[in-house]
């Protein structure tokens, strides 16, 4: 596959990539989005700078445009880990480029950043929770996110 149009991407993501840098899929990009449109797990490797967070947020994304309402309080309906507030948020910064004018909304939580503001956040739910694992673990046992309702799990750097 060529171009991003050729992966079956929704329009509006579709629109969002032409005022990106993004113009062909990369290599991890045109074999792992066909696999995730479908539903299918996947496990993915490439080296750093190769897209991996397109390769896997762009379909996600695309599958949340499709559910249409929001979220329910406290609820999320993606999850990505990752173990450092760095990767963190490199993930939320190139995931908030592309559901730009649609409902889909991207929410990051770390440790060292304000426990309260960050359940605050999470109170009337999440389309993608990006989170450190000891962060999460802090706002599921006060009871400030529910996994519940969640339906994707990424997790990046899981090596």
């Amino acid at each position: 596959m060529t171009t991003f149009a050729e992966l079956g991407l929704s329009p509006a993501i579709l629109k969002a990539l032409e005022k990106t840098t993004l113009k062909t899929p990369t290599p991890i990009q045109a074999q792992a989005i066909p696999h995730i449109m479908q539903g299918r797990d996947l496990m993915g490797l490439a080296q750093t700078g190769t897209g991996k967070t397109a390769a896997f947020g762009l379909p996600l994304l695309h599958r949340l445009l499709d559910l249409g309402h929001p979220p329910g309080p406290k609820n999320v309906r993606a999850l990505i880990l990752a173990p450092t507030r760095e990767l963190i948020a490199q993930i939320k910064d190139n995931l908030e480029v592309f559901p730009k004018g649609t409902a889909v909304k991207v929410t990051l939580v770390v440790g060292g950043a304000s426990l309260f503001k960050q359940a605050q956040a999470l109170s009337k739910g999440t389309d993608i929770l990006v989170a450190t694992p000891g962060r999460l673990i802090d706002l599921l046992e006060r009871g400030d996110v529910s996994l519940e309702k969640c339906a994707y799990l990424v997790l990046d750097e899981a090596d």
